[in-house]
């Protein structure tokens, strides 16, 4: 008889606003080849020549104004997430974050002490991408592969477009939605065009031609952008937004290598310029509020549509403990758990990275 468990995975937090504590996050965080993936002498000295001595104190300054006394926000949520869910399961459930605390280490080993033989690695990030999703499924691998390699992983897929996470994506911005509004933004978090081409199995299809999204194939498994696409579509018809009434845009861009486009800070700008007065924002690719969402959208990019004119703007919150994301997850806990055999991705792990 086997014994389940399950682990939820998002990206991380320093452990305070502290400078220290952000410089060793940035650290991890950037060193990760997956992140930077520029060649490990390159990404070195650039982490540690151009990045680190100057960004953590500006960066420390961002958390604090979103810092809570609970702690980390997006730490906070995760483990409110967490004990809404256990108690209408028997399965032990686990939080870690692929950088910093609580650490995949401390969560693996917490399930192992259980005697969990199978773990459901459940991956906070609605879309592939290889600095995301992808760099979070490696590292608990390579955790449980050392820890316990006779552990079974079974590895939830993105969601993007899954009925239960677009429902609870419609349902936290009804509200806001059934208000007077004159355009909704779609925020996602930014990546470089190179990892959609990294990411493409065919090499020969992403970012090809302008309409590349809009045909399916071998590359849309992997395709962050498309998938955001995707979610896009799903949400504005089951919410009824009407054509255009609504647009797309990429955030929290790094270096100046081309980043998927447009960019979130120049539309908001645009938008203004172009007579949008009461503008919401939301940010799909979130399920839990983080310094990408308070401070950078909801902090700066509140300031830059109202400096280039815009009248109100509006934040819609992430998905963190609605009642419907809620249940999204207690469903794949719950086929989890009631399941002798999974197909969800299911593999043996080992070590190594």
């Amino acid at each position: 008889m086997s014994t389940k468990g399950v682990l939820l995975v998002n990206l991380g937090s320093p452990d305070s606003p502290s400078t220290g504590d952000v410089r060793r996050y940035l650290r991890e965080f950037l060193m990760d080849g997956r992140v930077m993936d520029a060649p490990y002498p390159i990404r070195f000295g650039v982490v540690h020549g151009c990045i680190l001595p100057f960004r953590p104190r500006h960066s420390a300054e961002a958390y604090r104004s979103i810092w809570s006394s609970e702690g980390s926000p997006l730490v906070v949520t995760s483990r409110k997430v967490r004990d809404k869910l256990q108690p209408h399961t028997a399965v032990p459930i686990e939080v870690a974050m692929r950088y910093q605390n609580p650490s995949i280490e401390s969560a693996v080993r917490s399930l192992v002490r259980q005697r969990v033989d199978q773990i459901l690695v459940i991956p906070l990030f609605p879309h592939y991408a290889m600095s995301s999703y992808e760099t979070a499924v490696e590292r608990v691998k390579t955790v449980a592969g050392n820890l316990a390699p006779n552990v079974l992983l079974e590895v939830v897929p993105p969601f993007y477009q899954d009925p239960g996470y677009i429902a609870a994506l419609v349902a936290s911005a009804e509200s806001h939605l059934a208000q007077d509004y004159d355009h909704l933004l779609f925020s996602f978090h930014g990546l470089p065009e190179r990892h959609l081409r990294k990411a493409d199995p065919t090499g020969c299809h992403c970012l090809v031609k302008a309409d590349c999204c809009e045909k399916d194939g071998p590359a849309q498994a992997t395709c962050y952008r498309s998938q955001c696409f995707k979610t896009v579509k799903a949400f504005v018809k089951r919410a009824g937004v009407p054509e255009g009434k609504y647009a797309i845009a990429f955030q929290s861009r790094l270096g100046r290598d081309p980043w998927l486009k447009p960019y979130t800070d120049q539309m908001l700008e645009h938008l203004a310029g172009n007579g949008v007065k009461k503008l919401l924002v939301i940010c799909p690719a979130f399920v839990a509020d983080c310094l990408e969402t308070l401070e950078e959208i909801g902090l700066r990019g509140r300031e830059a549509f109202l400096h280039a004119g815009g009248h109100e703007f509006t934040m819609i919150p992430c998905l963190n403990e609605h009642p419907l994301w809620i249940g999204f997850l207690q469903r794949l806990i719950d086929d989890f758990a009631g399941a002798s055999a999974r197909n969800i991705m299911s593999q043996s792990c080992s070590p190594g990275d």
